[in-house]
């Protein structure tokens, strides 16, 4: 059965094609410019509302859905149709509303630190599980409008690359999203993020870096085994020439792995060349995983001393801890069982 947001506009012209052609307009306008539900488009015929209630059902089903820092950020758990499970995150700032999103069930990346990693991959996502995310989202948000989208949730975005740019054209196009404001992160998928620089919309691409060092970035996220870092900075690089946009690399702070001054250093030797912005993420914690993150006081240290060394780095608002809002905590739950600790050398 087809879902709702995986429908074209082709194929609602289809499922209406003893209506009058503005019908499909009307309904394509409804799910993508007001968010609605087939039942709440008054403009349409109650009988024609309930045909497409019918045809098109949500992809999402709710499991659970949880609230923390006085209901600034929110988090879904949900189950699609086959039983696999994905996760959403809302987060309201005093200047935007963003919505992280996931792009696949599971991830088949395997980096240590993280509770989708070692999930397993189950299955890539459609364009419309990832779009009706951000409509579901929006839903939640009222009045405050969800000007930014970061895939940045459970998945590899770029291991699933048709859909993740299929929805990308959708959120610019039929929902009216600023390209400026949507983000795609990847652990160093290089040949996605070439071809994300044939692409026509300027989006913003963020790096999933956390090592600066081969050696030790393979263990900690073992794709760098196949594009290593001097590979990953030619394809960043290549990105920054055909685009112009800002880089970002992601460093998730890991207590004694990634935050000594070797690791600035390293990490400032790799960003300058790029003009790259760094954005320090305190790890949240993860029952059952045993990695921990660096205490604030470190943060603050590790900031302080990449701005020492040149280059541009803030730290992320810690959001959701006590709500598991890190990407497959929610789904992990108390079925996460203890992994091994990446090396320290």
């Amino acid at each position: 059965m087809l879902r709702r947001y995986d429908a074209s506009h082709e194929d609602i012209s289809d499922l209406l094609a003893d209506q009058p052609a503005y019908r499909s307009r009307q309904v394509w306008d409804g799910l993508h410019r007001r968010l609605a539900e087939p039942s709440d488009m008054t403009d349409l015929p109650l009988a024609l509302r309930e045909r497409l209630a019918d045809a098109l059902p949500p992809a999402l089903a709710p499991v659970t859905a949880s609230r923390s820092d006085d209901g600034a950020t929110v988090k879904w758990l949900w189950e699609l149709h086959d039983g696999a499970r994905v996760e959403t995150v809302l987060m309201h700032y005093d200047d935007r509303s963003t919505v992280c999103v996931s792009t696949q069930a599971g991830c088949a990346m395997a980096c240590s630190f993280c509770a989708t990693g070692q999930s397993g991959f189950e299955r890539h996502m459609t364009v419309g599980e990832i779009v009706e995310q951000v409509v579901r989202a929006q839903r939640e948000a009222g009045e405050r409008r969800v000007s930014n989208v970061v895939f940045m949730g459970m998945g590899e975005p770029l291991a699933n690359y048709d859909a993740t740019w299929a929805a990308v054209e959708r959120l610019h196009g039929a929902m009216g999203l600023s390209a400026r404001h949507l983000t795609l992160s990847t652990v160093g998928l290089v040949p996605g993020i070439r071809r994300l620089a044939t692409e026509d919309l300027p989006v913003n691409l963020a790096v999933s870096l956390h090592l600066a060092d081969d050696a030790r970035r393979d263990d900690l996220v073992p794709i760098n085994r196949r594009y290593p870092l001097a590979v990953l900075a030619e394809a960043c690089e290549e990105y920054l020439r055909a685009k112009g946009r800002r880089l970002s690399f992601e460093w998730a702070l890991i207590d004694g792995v990634n935050d000594t001054d070797r690791d600035a250093r390293q990490l400032a030797a790799y960003a300058l060349p790029l003009r790259a912005h760094v954005n320090l993420i305190p790890l949240n914690p993860t029952p059952g995983y045993a990695v921990r993150g660096s205490a604030p006081q470190q943060v603050r240290w590790f900031r302080d001393r990449l701005r020492e060394l040149g280059v541009n780095a803030t730290v992320r608002q810690n959001r959701g801890t006590d709500i598991d809002a890190a990407c497959g905590q929610l789904r992990a739950g108390h079925e996460a069982t203890p992994v091994a600790s990446p090396r320290r050398r």
